[in-house]
């Protein structure tokens, strides 16, 4: 299985620290970013495609409900710039929100290949990293 990278947008720091512990335990990923809203993973990913697209990530974890850029304005965003994105990017919602109607948004964006819900295991990142 070839490495790959991650990025995951959330702003609950206490989840970032356990998912980044749970990422490098999985052992599949060569790196992976953080970020604690949309705006920052936007900005982040608008300087990779000027500056080096070979560091994009193969998958982002997005969080829905963040202030700044929640997760839907995200996607959003990533519509008006994948154009210019050349990787396919495997999106998928991690949230602890059991609400149907976020389920059901979700399925609204054709970028978003599933929802996952928290909290996420090492089993599930790598049978994330597994998948094309």
């Amino acid at each position: 299985m070839k490495k790959k990278i991650i990025w995951v947008i959330d702003d609950d720091i206490i989840y970032q620290t356990i998912i980044n512990k749970l990422i490098q335990k999985s052992s599949v990923f060569t790196a992976h970013s953080s970020f604690i809203n949309g705006k920052e993973a936007i900005t982040t990913l608008n300087n990779t495609l000027e500056e080096n697209d070979s560091y994009l990530p193969d998958i982002i974890l997005l969080d829905i409900n963040m202030p700044v850029m929640d997760g839907w304005e995200f996607m959003e965003e990533i519509k008006s710039i994948k154009s210019k994105i050349k990787k396919h990017i495997l999106i998928y919602i991690v949230s602890s929100s059991i609400a149907i109607e976020d389920r059901n948004k979700s399925k609204t964006f054709p970028d978003i290949i599933g929802y996952i819900p928290k909290p996420i295991s090492v089993d599930v990142l790598v049978d994330l990293a597994s998948k094309e």
